[in-house]
């Protein structure tokens, strides 16, 4: 959907002529209250059920939708019920508005150029698309991690718009730990030799060390410790041997990947490279890094939260240290503080922040129940 009117940024900055992504499932009911808004995390889009057909109506490799285990059919959110709405935020690379684009006003791609852009500038936009669907109110809104964030801050600025928020494996900032991960993958892209102050696209070239860098440091985070041992512990892509001397395990090589966990990681920087864009990537880790709705009252976060009528669902992971449960029981506890209707549900997982995007029945089922029980249509 394409925007004529000037969409005013946190910044203080403007985007002008701007067209946002969107996909639906499901069908609008006569007096649209059915609609439920999916909010991506970092590397997500708009695709967040279904899969693609090809030309020959084959379904397409690998085109399942990010969250195609909680959406869909008879799945927790039911698309025989509810009308969902999943939307590529501004300044990502997956249709939407965003440095890779022609800015208007100057005819060239805006590369490093893009303005800034906050939780808050893409829930506002969301506002905007609802609105030409004519969609004033919603059944709910619903992310995990980024999305979650998302999730808040509509019942912060629209809360007369929003019924319900499901906010899953999110915090309502980012500590300095967070801070720093997300600094040190950002110090890997911009200086990348291939980045050129954001403007590489006219270069002909793609910081793709950078990337693959960021993506490692990334993903090291969004999995457990028992997790990773259990995938891969200390085993080695295969014994070397030296001739004449008796095997030994490994090469004492500064340069080869030796453990499986190396060989994993490089796989999953060298995917993310080729498909994901570096400044997108720095626009999206600056947004998670702003977000902070009690910053303006002097970081009482239950003064923040007073301004929200929604009921709530929040959803932890156990052995998610990048968006602890003690986070969303910051959250949960500001709520109760304002007496709100508040449904929490920790769930002991052992797969670290990744679980709010994987099958786990226990999971499934709390958000199921959640939709069937409470979220009225």
């Amino acid at each position: 959907m394409h925007f004529k009117e000037a969409l005013p940024l946190q910044s203080g900055a403007c985007i002008r002529a701007y067209d946002l992504s969107y996909e639906t499932y499901g069908v609008l009911n006569v007096d649209k209250s059915n609609a439920v808004l999916i909010c991506h995390a970092l590397n997500a889009s708009h695709h967040v059920a279904g899969v693609y057909l090809d030309e020959s109506g084959q379904v397409k490799a690998k085109s399942e939708g990010w969250w195609d285990t909680m959406i869909g059919p008879g799945k927790s959110v039911d698309t025989d019920r509810f009308f969902v709405i999943g939307v590529n935020n501004l300044g990502s690379c997956f249709g939407s508005t965003g440095p890779m684009q022609v800015n208007p006003e100057t005819l060239e791609i805006y590369g490093g150029d893009f303005p800034v852009v906050t939780v808050e500038d893409w829930v506002d936009a969301q506002a905007r698309l609802l609105d030409a669907l004519g969609i004033q109110t919603l059944a709910a809104v619903m992310g995990g991690s980024l999305g979650g964030m998302q999730a808040l801050a509509w019942t912060l600025r629209y809360p007369d718009r929003v019924r319900h928020a499901v906010v899953v494996a999110s915090a309502p900032n980012l500590n300095a730990e967070n801070i720093a991960f997300n600094e040190v993958a950002r110090r890997a892209i911009t200086t990348d030799p291939d980045f050129h102050s954001g403007h590489f696209y006219k270069h002909g070239v793609l910081p793709k060390r950078g990337l693959r860098i960021a993506r490692m440091i990334g993903h090291i985070t969004y999995l457990s410790d028992d997790v990773m041992n259990e995938k891969f512990g200390r085993q080695l892509q295969a014994p070397a041997f030296v001739a004449g001397q008796a095997a030994f395990p490994f090469k004492y090589s500064t340069q080869d990947v030796e453990f499986q966990i190396e060989s994993y990681l490089r796989y999953q920087g060298d995917k993310f490279s080729e498909y994901f864009d570096a400044n997108t990537y720095l626009l999206i880790t600056r947004a998670l890094d702003y977000f902070d709705p009690a910053s303006a009252y002097g970081g009482n976060l239950s003064l923040a939260l007073a301004k929200a009528s929604a009921k709530f669902l929040l959803v932890s992971f156990s052995t998610d240290w990048r968006f602890s449960p003690a986070r969303s029981r910051e959250i949960v506890k500001a709520l109760l503080d304002n007496q709100r209707d508040v449904s929490y549900a920790e769930i002991d997982a052992p797969h670290g922040h990744d679980a709010f995007l994987l099958e786990d029945a226990r999971y499934l089922g709390v958000v199921r129940s959640y939709f069937n029980s409470k979220v009225a249509v």
